[in-house]
């Protein structure tokens, strides 16, 4: 499946809600179950759940169809790898806006990256990959969101942590 069937399995939203990185928002039935599923992926990687949350609230507006093509982390990271051409892997998907790349450098192992639209995977890899970035960041919390964000956004780790409170 190449990139463009890949976002058509998983369509984005091209709303994008105040103060949000990238799509709109779940009903809040749909999102009372996604932060009970966020809480649960949390658990599994030690991570604070309302960190969690803030997370995905920033990066998706809790939309799991949410997805971004993302040219610079392509040149930057996918392209010298020699890889055969896919955009797939340049692409941030679902929930907490996991890069294609980095998901296949912590393990997810899905034929299709579309999968990561799935709330679950996305969420159980997206914790997999942020519990290792906070580790390698001695749990330096505002750093690791930093590195979660590649720099794009200076007020980024502002943004998140002013999210929190909504979640705890």
């Amino acid at each position: 499946m190449n990139a463009r069937e890949q976002a058509e399995a998983c369509p984005t939203k091209t709303t994008l809600p105040p103060d949000s990185d990238h799509a709109v928002s779940a009903a809040p039935a749909d999102r009372t179950a996604l932060i009970a599923l966020a809480h649960n992926a949390a658990a599994q990687d030690s991570l604070d759940p309302a960190l969690v949350c803030a997370i995905v609230e920033q990066e998706s507006a809790w939309d799991p169809h949410a997805i971004r093509y993302e040219p610079a982390f392509r040149t930057r990271y996918v392209a010298p790898l020699g890889l055969p051409p896919t955009d797939a892997r340049s692409i941030s998907w679902g929930l907490m806006q996991v890069m294609g790349q980095v998901a296949r450098e912590h393990g997810f192992s899905a034929k299709s990256l579309a999968a990561l639209c799935d709330p679950a995977a996305g969420l159980a890899i997206g914790c997999v990959v942020f519990a290792a970035k906070l580790r390698a960041s001695a749990d330096d919390v505002q750093h690791t969101l930093t590195l979660w964000n590649g720099g794009a956004n200076a007020s980024y780790a502002a943004q998140v942590l002013a999210r929190l409170a909504k979640y705890r």
